[in-house]
Parts: structure tokens; sequence; C-alpha cells
């Protein structure tokens, strides 16, 4: 995504002309913990009490899921959130999804996902997972899933809005800050960089020789 225009505002421009559709796009930060905790709650008994999943099992599988978190939130920001849109339309599509964000980075009630989209997203992916695991391991898989994407959510929203003295955090918010500010084609994890290390994109910089 080229980077044409940056907002320090701290709302963004109208995205619809309905009302409706226009509260649908904004959410507050912490809605997706009154959603979703719950759901982590729920699989997580019924792979534990109802299934009877022996704790190793089901750690196993939640870091799996976990693990697969990190490659979606990956591939969904990379291949899906800055697509290369063609004509009118799809440049309108780009900038609901992602494009109001890169303009607008300040507005808090844009930076994590509104129920409109996670709640959908969220349940065709617990489907998808239906596919190759049993109900039980699906239960696990998916709390494990969805612990990294409110992970994901809660560190987008702290990034932009919150000062750190953790290294660990200063590191991964200057890795996001560069993703916005510097160049939006590199720097694509969020919650973590290892897939841009993966993938060779993070940003490159020069590197200069510590003196001897």
């Amino acid at each position: 995504m080229a980077k044409n225009y940056v907002s320090n505002e701290t709302e963004s421009s109208r995205m619809f002309k309905s009302n409706f559709l226009e509260s649908l796009s904004k959410v507050h930060f912490s809605v997706p913990l009154f959603i979703f905790v719950p759901v982590i709650i729920y699989f997580s008994w019924k792979s534990l009490a109802a299934g009877g999943l022996a704790w190793y099992d089901f750690i196993l599988t939640v870091l799996g899921g976990l693990f697969v978190w990190t490659f979606t939130e990956y591939f969904m920001h990379r291949f899906v959130f800055h697509f290369n849109p063609q004509g009118k339309m799809m440049e309108r599509i780009h900038f609901i999804f992602h494009g109001v964000h890169h303009d607008y980075p300040n507005d808090a009630k844009r930076l994590v996902m509104p129920p409109s989209v996670s709640i959908p997203l969220a349940t065709g992916f617990y489907f998808l997972f239906t596919l190759f695991m049993g109900e039980y391991h699906v239960a696990a898989f998916f709390s494990g899933f969805m612990t990294g994407y409110l992970f994901y959510d809660m560190s987008h929203y702290a990034l932009h809005h919150a000062n750190f003295k953790s290294p660990f955090w200063k590191k991964l918010k200057k890795h996001h800050m560069q993703h916005h500010y510097s160049d939006a084609s590199k720097g694509y994890g969020v919650s973590s960089d290892i897939w841009d290390r993966v993938f060779d994109s993070n940003e490159k910089r020069s590197d200069k020789s510590h003196s001897i």
C-alpha cells in the first residue's frame, strides 16, 4: 500500500452514509474481550470437561492453535488487508478493510476488529478446523486460536496508544510504527515479527558495525 496520506487526527473519516453501517465499523477496544473471553472459556471447558482431553493433550492442542494464529495474522495482514486494489470498487473495499487504518492510525475506535467482522470470521475458521479434527480437539485448538486473536487485537491497540518501558514491547512498537510510517510493504506481523523474519519481510535497515 503506498503511503499517500496519514492523519494525526484521533477520529477517521466517515465510511458509510448509513448511520447503522457506520456504527458497525467502530468499536471500543474492550469489546472483543467481552465477546471472545467467554468463547475461549467455553471451548476450553468443552475439551477438558465434556471431551475428557488429558491436560497435556489440551495444552499441546492449544499451542497448536496459537501457532496457527500467528501465521493467520501474518497471512491476512499481508495478502488480504494489503491486497493491490484494481478499480474504484476494489479501492473502496480496500479502504474499508484496512486503508482507513493507515490513513487514520490514531483512531482508537478502528484499531480492533468490529464484531460485524470478527464474529463471522471466527465462525468460518471454527468450521474450517472441524474438517481436520475431532470435536473436542477442535474445541482446544479453537481456544488457542482465539487466544492468539485476542492477543493480536489488544496488542494492536496498545502499540498505537501505550508507552512501554519493556524492551520487548518497545521493539514490537517500533516494528509496527515502521510499517505505518516508513514502509507499509514491510513488517506485517503485529503481535510478533516471527513470520516477517521467516519470509524476509522486515524493513531493511543498515546496521553500522560496532567498534571493536
